[in-house]
């Protein structure tokens, strides 16, 4: 089928949902409904995004698929059982997923733009987890259909030179400034991804379609740190 659809952007969230993350979950949850909230006011924007929402610890639980957020009534919550922060279940199941969404938006008629990654996370990936490797192929754009731009925000015990090797630019990597109280920096985190969907999606409509990363407030570039 002829791209005759237009443009879209699939975007996805991608949470630390383990056992550290259980204080912070309430912001979280109450930002991706701001996040929703304000998608609503901006249709032009939210046209051009197809949202999803994962959740990992051991696992990873696919919260929210290719959602057109205009047709939702509300947002999944994230949610915790404990565990332990496994960074290679989530690359692996990006690299499950994506190319798969990739494929339908084609076969649906639309011109899909790289899709893009919000990845949080409060701690360390677990000792012994050969996750670069996985993350390697999610983001070798040779082997992975729609291999993704990831941007990488670190809270608590994630350390800086993490994050850098998840995030996909030394641009899009970010680490909480030492001192602001977590919840606040998760709140913080919410708003620059709501900046960023809603600029990104506007821009699809534009002859400068791009990924717009908003740093958000109480963060720092991780590079800046190393």
């Amino acid at each position: 089928m002829a791209d005759n659809r237009g443009h879209l952007i699939p975007m996805y969230v991608v949470a630390d949902e383990s056992g550290s993350m259980t204080a912070h979950l309430d912001e979280l949850n109450d930002g991706l409904a701001s996040l929703h909230r304000a998608l609503l006011g901006e249709p032009m924007a939210a046209a051009k995004v197809r949202f999803s929402v994962l959740g990992f610890s051991n696992s990873v639980s696919v919260r929210m698929r290719l959602a057109d957020l205009r047709q939702e009534n509300e947002l999944p919550r994230l949610t915790t059982y404990g565990g332990a922060t496994s960074y290679l279940e989530a690359f692996a199941a990006l690299r499950n997923q994506i190319p798969q969404d990739v494929t339908a938006l084609k076969q649906e008629g639309y011109a899909v733009y790289r899709p893009a990654v919000f990845f949080l996370s409060d701690g360390q990936p677990n000792p012994g987890e050969d996750w670069e490797e996985e993350h390697r192929r999610l983001t070798d754009r040779s082997l992975t259909l729609g291999a993704p731009n990831i941007v990488a925000c670190g809270i608590g015990d994630a350390e800086a030179r993490t994050i850098l090797d998840v995030a996909t630019s030394n641009d899009y990597a970010f680490v909480a400034v030492p001192g602001v109280e977590l919840g606040a920096t998760v709140a913080k985190f919410c708003t620059a991804l709501t900046t960023s969907v809603i600029q990104s999606g506007l821009s699809l409509g534009t002859d400068r379609a791009e990924l717009v990363v908003d740093k958000p407030e109480g963060f720092r570039m991780a590079i800046d740190v190393v």
